[in-house]
């Protein structure tokens, strides 16, 4: 039966996701449409959260080049993206992401829609894009809030968004939290509870948290705050990395983001160096469910370019204003929820 709530949600959904395409298409973007069932490439860094495929119980369904593969669900177009941006320059897609996330809360969905985007240039230029279509999304649902059931004052919230959004470091967030009384250290995860602060600090805006520390150094202690292989090292900040995650009032962390590595010996090295890829091969996977990619990148050549994954439920909580993210997306998919 569908209800009057999920009638509302979808409507805002809909001005979301058309706010968002209508952003990256004034830009020249171009619309790819990768697999949703792949190998290992389709993952995002915690590759225990794939849902695996199988055929009348057959785990390696799949035959690729007569050889008997593992196939997933996929969580991340990226890779996919990567391999057409120095075709294009400009790309994005929007798809589920499967996550077999055990925990049934109110942060956490086992399926949601991801916008992912990859262009050729830096990382200072896609703070830029993000900052650009957040607060585009929000002013133009803002201006529409009477009709789409919005509460007024969240609307004056979401029209008052601005164009550039703060921005500190991990190490300054590390910092600041400890400063507030946190009992946290350097390499801890920041848990949604300790964004919200942050959050509230620096204004009750989005914030930009940047620079978290390299995952493939070895700083002598356990670093919870794992990122994707792939990430740049940052030549003006040794140990960490040109990434950032932004932080939404009410929702948290929302859009993972970084600069890429281009270079292929050194993607190569950071892949089958990773933490991620030990649990790969845990798995019963291996470099060969990357191999297509590397080969793009080893036979077209690579640019310099970046990218990220917009969460889009986690947005729109914050466009909706809910504290939880099961109210802002029309069909609710976790482990106690099937549809």
């Amino acid at each position: 039966m569908t209800t009057q709530s999920q009638i509302d949600t979808s409507r805002v959904e809909s001005e979301v996701f058309r706010a968002a395409r209508n952003y990256f298409s004034d830009l020249g973007f171009v619309e790819l449409f990768p697999p949703r069932i792949v190998r290992a490439s389709g993952a995002c860094e915690n590759v225990d959260t794939l849902f695996e495929v199988r055929v009348e119980g057959d785990h390696k369904w799949f035959e690729p080049n007569g050889a008997k593969s593992h196939s997933y669900l996929a969580q991340t177009g990226q890779l996919y993206l990567e391999a057409f941006v120095p075709k294009y320059q400009n790309v994005y897609c929007v798809g589920p992401s499967f996550r077999a996330e055990a925990g049934v809360d109110a942060r956490h969905l086992t399926e949601f829609t991801m916008l992912e985007i990859e262009f050729a240039g830096g990382f200072e230029k896609l703070l830029n894009h993000i900052e650009g279509m957040v607060s585009h999304v929000a002013h133009a649902i803002g201006d529409r809030a009477t009709s789409l059931g919005i509460d007024a004052d969240h609307s004056t919230r979401l029209k008052s968004c601005p164009s550039i959004f703060p921005r500190i470091t991990y190490d300054d967030a590390i910092e600041e939290l400890k400063s507030m009384g946190e009992t946290i250290e350097w390499g801890d995860d920041i848990d949604r509870h300790r964004e919200q602060k942050l959050v509230q600090q620096h204004g009750n805006v989005p914030l930009f948290i940047t620079h978290y520390p390299d995952p493939m150094i070895n700083f002598g202690k356990e670093i919870e705050v794992e990122k994707f292989f792939n990430m740049l090292p940052d030549p003006k900040r040794p140990g960490r990395v040109q990434s950032s995650d932004l932080i939404l009032p009410i929702s948290g962390e929302s859009v993972g983001s970084a600069a890429r590595v281009h270079e292929v010996g050194m993607l190569v090295d950071r892949l089958s160096n990773s933490k991620m890829f030990a649990r790969l091969e845990k798995r019963g996977g291996g470099i060969d469910d990357f191999s297509w990619y590397i080969d793009k990148v080893r036979d077209n050549g690579a640019v310099p370019h970046a990218g990220c994954g917009f969460g889009m439920a986690r947005i729109l909580q914050w466009i909706i204003g809910v504290g939880d993210i099961r109210q802002a997306v029309t069909f609710v998919q976790n482990k106690e929820q099937l549809i």
